[in-house]
């Protein structure tokens, strides 16, 4: 691993650098992940936006489960990883990042010029009239309308989704638009079979393009939502540095690959590219 992370530190040292990060650097935040280490994807179905615009069941039984797991989203704290890269763009080295995660902690770490390809679990949309509220907004209306729900929760999804018995799934009951009064609420998160904005694919296509390197923290890159960015830098001839635990879709477009855990190698690469304040970083920076 010692020369990998030479080749790793290289490349970061040289500047020009844009992140691609998936769960795998959320997972020491509590967040697991879906194909990794803490994966949940062997026993959990994400929710598809067919799913859920067509059938009101399948749309009730996601907002009562991802209204208990919203909770712990919301209180994650970047962890050390989150916090190496915010510093690594302070000191001019990482122009910018591109998250497959929706859990907004790069932003809560301190990272300017965060692309969130597949939105945020914090912000809510209206699909009739596009008004846009936070989640904060949304769980006291959910809260006033379901006094009485309690659930236990066993596991939470990288989605903020949770396992939830469906005898408690009945008694939850979600809420309309608080703008238009009628319109089907969403989190404002991309959604399995839902295609994310083409303007939004374009920047991240763009500052791909516009990189040194492209460096891949925590994502298995099985969909081509992420590994399309990893595709086109290798097409370029931009290197690609990969960095999780476990084997990725990309490793063949690999220049440099370091199987490793993010929070303890991310400090690790900051102190040797830009210094130990880098990685000493104070949480919620």
């Amino acid at each position: 691993m010692t020369q990998s992370l030479d080749v790793l530190t290289s490349l970061v040292a040289a500047g020009g650098v844009v992140v691609l990060s998936g769960a795998g650097l959320s997972t020491e935040s509590g967040i697991p992940d879906y194909r990794g280490p803490s994966g949940v994807a062997r026993r959990h179905t994400p929710m598809t936006f067919q799913a859920f615009t067509r059938d009101p069941l399948a749309r009730r039984r996601y907002w009562a489960r991802s209204h208990l797991g919203w909770r712990l989203i919301a209180g994650a704290a970047p962890n050390a990883g989150h916090r190496a890269v915010a510093g690594l763009q302070d000191a001019g080295l990482v122009d910018a990042v591109i998250t497959q995660n929706v859990d907004g902690l790069h932003g809560a770490a301190g990272s300017p010029s965060v692309i969130e390809l597949h939105g945020r679990l914090d912000e809510v949309t209206c699909l009739d009239c596009g008004n846009l509220t936070s989640r904060e907004e949304l769980d006291r209306r959910l809260r006033e309308a379901n006094p009485d729900f309690v659930a236990q929760v066993a596991a939470v999804n990288p989605d903020g989704d949770v396992d939830l018995p469906d005898e408690q799934v009945a008694a939850f009951r979600p809420v309309d638009c608080g703008i238009c009064g009628t319109g089907m609420l969403k989190p404002d998160v991309v959604f399995f079979g839902e295609t994310v904005p083409a303007q939004r694919v374009a920047r991240c296509f763009a500052a791909v393009e516009a990189a040194r390197s492209l460096v891949v923290l925590g994502s298995s890159l099985t969909v081509m939502s992420g590994r399309r960015f990893v595709i086109r830098a290798a097409k370029r001839g931009i290197p690609v540095a990969i960095v999780n635990q476990g084997p990725t879709r990309g490793d063949g477009h690999a220049t440099v690959r370091v199987d490793a855990p993010l929070g303890a190698l991310l400090p690790q690469l900051a102190a040797r590219v830009a210094g130990g304040a880098v990685a000493a970083a104070p949480a919620g920076v």
